[in-house]
């Protein structure tokens, strides 16, 4: 049973709400800021690269970098290695878009603490990074852990 009910995805959610229609001013979607993030993240990134990690479909990814290309927030460079297919880079436009929506975000958990004492936004501090490094090391590692979890559920019928 989840003890959490979900709620820091709930948080989550809300906070991406938000994200996204103080950005749109900018003209960004959504799915564009995923596809951003993870050519920021992965310099040098393929399409089909993206569309494996975030699960999209190939042909979305396709709209969306060529979306991105046309604002100014993406180049393209060709591929040694795959004539084919193309890497591609966050321009300096992305980095200052990336600043904006950290910014957003840190002013949106700056609110949200507001109603804690100082004692208590530390201690929830200290308990969320530890919940964070153990997230961030089972991503690295491709989620074998979860994996593992996710199929013994399915085998019990849940």
């Amino acid at each position: 049973m989840d003890i959490t009910r979900r709620q820091m995805a709930k948080i989550v959610r809300e906070l991406n709400k938000f994200t996204v229609r103080t950005l749109r001013a900018d003209g960004m979607g959504a799915s564009e800021l995923d596809v951003l993030h993870m050519v920021r993240k992965n310099p040098g990134v393929t399409q089909a690269k993206i569309s494996q990690i975030i699960g999209l479909e190939k042909g979305a990814v396709a709209r969306q970098t060529a979306n991105l290309e046309a604002k100014g927030y993406l180049t393209r460079k060709e591929n040694p290695a795959d004539k084919r297919s193309q890497l591609l880079f966050a321009t300096e436009k992305a980095d200052s878009l990336k600043n904006s929506k950290a910014h957003i975000e840190a002013l949106f958990f700056e609110w949200l603490l507001e109603g804690l004492e100082e004692q208590e936004r530390e201690s929830f501090a200290r308990q969320l990074e530890v919940l964070y490094l153990r997230c961030k090391a089972e991503s690295r590692a491709e989620f074998p852990q979860m994996t593992k979890i996710v199929k013994e559920d399915g085998q019990n019928g849940n």
